[in-house]
C-alpha cells in the first residue's frame, strides 16, 4: 500500500497540486486501499462503486464523495495507467446560496476585535476579498500601497491575480509593514513565520459569537460579502470575477441572486 501512496504523492507534487489536495487524496486512497485489502492495482469498477455507496450510506456529503472519486480516478489513470476512464457519476452538490454578512455586521465584527493585528487581518480579508489561505500567506512584496493593489500569487488553481487594497486601511497596513523585509509575512505569528489558517478562522468565529450574529457564517463569508457588496455598489460582474479570480463567470454570477434590489423592495402581503 505504502509504495502506491508514495507514487501518488510524488506524481501529485510533480503536477504542482496544492498541499491540501495532496493530503486529501492520500487520505482517501489509504482508506480505499484498506477497504480493498489487496490487489490495489487491479481495477474493479464494481468494488469502487460499492465502496462509494458505503461512504454515502455512512453520511458522507456529496462534495466529500467527489474528493474520493477524484483521488481514485487519479490513482488508476495516472499511476496504474488504466487505459479507460471510470464510468462514475459525480455526486451532485446541493445548490446553496453563500452566507452573506451585511455591512453593519462586518463593521461590528471588525470593531469588536481588540488585537490590532487580528483586526487588520479580518478587515483586509473582507476589503480585498481574500481566502483564509491568501490572507495568512500575504507577504510584504505582494502589497502595492501606492497603487492600492494586492498581488495574490499562486492562488487556487495555481493562478496569480490582482485585487484591490482598501484605501481606508492604507495607513494601518503601512504601519504593519514597518521594519519587515519583502519576503516577510504581513501577518506573522509570535513564534515566527505566518499565522495559521486555524488561528485566522478562530479569530473570526470568536468575533462572530461575541456579536451575537446567528448566521451560519465562516471566514469565507467575508469573501462572499465582498463580492455581494461590490455588485450592490454597481460594479460590473466581470470585474468582480477578475478580483475574485474565478475561471468561470458562472461562479461569480451566483452573487447576483443576492443583489436583486427589485426583489429586496418587494414586501410580504401579510
Amino acid at each position: 500500500m505504502q509504495e502506491y501512496l508514495d507514487k501518488v504523492k510524488i506524481e501529485l507534487k510533480y503536477r504542482n497540486y496544492s498541499p491540501q489536495t495532496i493530503d486529501s487524496y492520500l487520505g482517501c486512497l489509504k482508506d480505499f486501499f484498506t477497504y480493498l485489502g489487496q490487489n490495489y492495482d487491479q481495477f474493479n469498477e464494481f468494488k469502487v462503486k460499492e465502496y462509494l455507496v458505503k461512504k454515502k450510506e455512512a453520511g458522507a456529503a456529496g462534495s466529500t464523495i467527489n474528493v474520493y472519486i477524484n483521488a481514485i480516478k487519479f490513482f488508476y489513470e495516472n499511476i496504474v495507467k488504466t487505459p479507460f476512464k471510470l464510468d462514475l457519476n459525480y455526486s451532485k452538490r446541493p445548490k446553496r446560496l453563500p452566507v452573506i454578512l451585511s455591512r453593519e455586521e462586518i463593521n461590528k465584527i471588525i470593531n469588536s476585535i481588540d488585537n490590532l493585528k487580528h483586526r487588520l487581518m479580518i478587515a483586509l480579508a473582507y476589503g480585498a476579498g481574500l481566502r483564509v489561505s491568501e490572507i495568512v500567506g500575504l507577504k510584504i512584496k505582494d502589497i502595492d500601497l501606492a497603487g492600492l493593489q494586492i498581488n495574490i500569487r499562486q492562488a487556487k488553481g495555481q493562478k496569480d491575480r490582482v485585487t484591490v487594497l482598501p484605501e481606508k486601511l492604507k495607513n494601518e497596513i503601512a504601519q504593519a509593514m514597518t521594519g519587515k523585509n519583502s519576503d516577510d509575512y504581513l501577518f506573522s505569528s509570535e513564534r515566527g513565520g505566518r499565522l495559521t489558517e486555524r488561528t485566522a478562522q478562530a479569530v473570526f468565529m470568536q468575533a462572530l459569537k461575541r456579536n451575537g450574529i446567528m448566521k451560519d457564517a465562516t471566514f469565507h463569508s467575508l469573501r462572499h460579502s465582498f463580492a455581494t457588496h461590490l455588485l450592490e455598489n454597481g460594479v460590473d460582474v466581470r470585474y468582480v470575477q477578475e478580483l475574485l479570480g474565478h475561471a468561470n463567470i458562472r461562479t461569480t454570477q451566483i452573487y447576483t441572486h443576492l443583489t436583486n434590489l427589485a426583489l429586496k423592495n418587494i414586501k410580504s402581503p401579510y
